[in-house]
């Protein structure tokens, strides 16, 4: 296959293996390696493409649905988007039922941290121009971040060490939902911290 036949073929900025393969293309490993050596193409990671050309209409997050699935972004991340935390995040940190792993690329650095899949729920859809991601609820993401940190909050400065705005999550927060999604964790250790986020 030659590459103006493979950007004939292809009609999306992010493509796979298993796409081309559906699409009945054979492409072979080195034509893949050659096109990404020559800067045609950008690897997200392994059998996961993008065209240079696309690339700023790809999203991080975008990416960072497509490279973990089933995942949903979460923690750190979203926490910054609802102006919960007042950092600067510079990872996709998402959640999955699959295992913790990284990845880094083009776009950036992806994290994904494991949670039983009992717990993979509380998140919104969002659609993109090329596609679209998982986003936690603001109730599920700062639940999901004192679950997954509960070993280091131990005392009041622990807590107080995360920075959380306690009038940005007043003012977002559905305090039923977020009580409701609390007692579906079953963790007693996290009910103390949680109520601190409300008080």
């Amino acid at each position: 296959m030659k590459y103006n036949e493979l950007t004939a073929a292809i009609k999306c900025p992010v493509f796979s293996r298993n796409d081309l393969a559906l699409s009945g293309y054979r492409v072979l490993d080195y034509q893949l390696s050659l096109w990404v050596k020559k800067g045609y193409l950008v690897r997200l990671k392994k059998n996961l493409y993008a065209f240079r050309r696309e690339m700023e209409q790809v999203r991080g997050e975008d990416v960072a649905f497509l490279l973990c699935q089933p995942s949903y972004l979460s923690l750190e991340y979203a926490l910054a988007h609802y102006g919960f935390i007042p950092e600067i995040v510079y990872a996709y940190t998402s959640i999955t039922a699959r295992i913790t792993r990284t990845f880094e690329n083009a776009w950036g650095r992806f994290i994904y941290r494991h949670v039983k899949s009992d717990l993979f729920w509380g998140y919104l859809e969002m659609k993109t121009t090329h596609g679209r991601y998982l986003m936690a609820e603001p109730e599920k993401a700062l639940l999901d971040y004192l679950y997954l940190n509960l070993a280091r909050i131990n005392t009041d400065d622990d807590f107080d060490g995360i920075r959380l705005n306690e009038e940005e999550m007043k003012n977002t927060l559905d305090k039923d939902k977020f009580f409701r999604y609390l007692g579906a964790f079953g963790v007693k250790k996290m009910e103390k911290w949680a109520r601190r986020c409300l008080q």
